[in-house]
């Protein structure tokens, strides 16, 4: 397929006329030029898929009286809706790519892919994201703590609940982000229910079905591509049914072309936790997962002792009750065979998960302090082994931050995989958000 970069004038802005002198006579069929004026005889119409109208635009090319080509579009009138809707201006850069003999597609050049961030949670997601160059253009997240702090730090507040967002209402994406609830399908989440004697999984009527509304979104807006993530246990939760439920509803049933991966933050920063990754992409993307060397240029910190702070407030040491009770609770469930209790490490370690029940006690990451007893991560230190940025603002209280980080995803893993994604994505022949790709 043929492409051509156009530039957008004055006269685009002003009158509609697109310049498409950079693609030469032989870039459109001899008879799809016409004469000067529509009465005097038309050429026999190319179609124009625009990026983002939905619509295809019929045209010819007019000439002058000479026959010679006047080199731009007879049809004007959906210039100006293109250009407003992707906000461009003098100066930008279009592409017309040649689909087939008749059929050619319109998008703005290098355009920032839009994205979508359901689960947003506090963004870490959307920090990935934005890291490559990317912009989104609508977020969803029904906790209103996590809103605050979304909002503090991106300006706009989220949706709330997903199940009631009309999906023909989100904006049109290239890729669409959800990190959907992951305690229907965690080892701990699993246990926990279970012992409740709840449901889990997707019989769990208040979590497990949201996945199905992250597919109802796509469905309705058929993206490039998605970026789905969940606990590592997810791919054997119930015998490995659930996953392969996922799986067959994202190619079976939506046509998409899915690769995942289990991914350790342990690479980037200090801390051992394990994510699965779903990547799909309509056509199919180029796309790879960073492998271990990769992930080293995204290294914050090897150890521990790179993410503390300096100066910590004692509030944050454990009192000498609270340290009694953890070291028998421990002590407890060694002698019953299992791994419960606190995780203590030192300066030059690598910690466990943090969980969003961190709030609780703190006690699954305890920091050794010489002659004192251990203490609990701050949250800015929370941040930092999630690889959130000291600028990203803390404004709820310790509780809240806790629950959040905890909730939340290893930032300099996402941004490495947008940005495999996004090249992939441009290498690829695609298609508008919303739109079939014309062969």
């Amino acid at each position: 397929m043929e492409s051509h970069h156009l530039t957008v004038t004055s006269a685009a802005v002003a009158h509609g006329r697109l310049l498409v002198t950079p693609c030469g006579r032989n870039f459109f069929p001899r008879d799809s030029f016409g004469k000067p004026q529509r009465n005097a005889g038309m050429g026999k119409p190319i179609r124009l898929h625009v990026d983002g109208l939905g619509k295809v635009v019929e045209t010819d090319l007019p000439t002058d009286r000479a026959g010679r080509p006047r080199w731009f579009f007879r049809d004007r009138r959906w210039l100006r809706e293109f250009l407003q809707l992707h906000e461009l201006t003098a100066g930008d850069s279009v592409l017309i790519t040649r689909q087939s003999t008749y059929d050619y597609k319109i998008a703005p050049a290098f355009r920032d892919p839009r994205f979508i961030d359901l689960f947003a949670g506090i963004g870490g997601m959307r920090l990935g994201f934005e890291s490559a160059g990317a912009r989104c253009v609508f977020s969803c997240e029904w906790d209103k703590h996590a809103q605050r702090t979304y909002e503090e730090n991106f300006g706009d507040k989220p949706a709330g609940d997903i199940r009631l967002v009309d999906a023909q209402s989100v904006p049109d994406h290239d890729i669409l982000l959800a990190g959907f609830p992951c305690q229907p399908f965690s080892i701990a989440g699993v246990s926990k229910k279970n012992a409740l004697g709840h449901l889990h999984g997707f019989k769990c009527k208040t979590q497990g079905t949201l996945f199905f509304d992250v597919a109802r979104i796509i469905e309705a807006k058929q993206p490039r591509c998605f970026v789905l993530e969940n606990v590592k246990n997810l791919e054997n939760h119930d015998k490995g049914r659930t996953f392969a439920t996922i799986l067959d509803t994202l190619t079976k049933e939506l046509g998409y072309h899915v690769t995942h991966r289990v991914i350790d933050a342990r690479h980037v920063v200090p801390q051992h936790r394990q994510r699965v990754f779903i990547i799909g992409s309509k056509p199919p993307a180029p796309f790879d997962f960073p492998t271990a060397r990769d992930l080293e240029k995204y290294r914050l910190a090897e150890t521990v002792g790179q993410i503390l702070e300096r100066r910590v407030d004692p509030r944050y040491t454990l009192t000498d009750h609270l340290w009694k009770y953890l070291q028998n609770y421990a002590k407890k469930h060694r002698a019953a065979g299992n791994g419960f209790g606190f995780g203590l490490v030192n300066r030059s370690m690598t910690t466990r998960t943090l969980s969003a029940r961190y709030y609780k006690d703190g006690s699954e990451i305890l920091i050794e302090q010489k002659g004192k007893n251990p203490r609990r991560l701050t949250p800015r230190e929370c941040a930092r082994l999630m690889g959130y940025p000291d600028s990203f603002r803390i404004p709820v209280s310790d509780t809240q931050a806790y629950r959040q980080f905890g909730n939340s995803i290893v930032v300099p893993i996402v941004q490495s995989i947008a940005d495999r994604l996004i090249p992939a994505m441009r290498a690829t022949p695609g298609i508008a958000s919303g739109q079939q790709l014309v062969l």
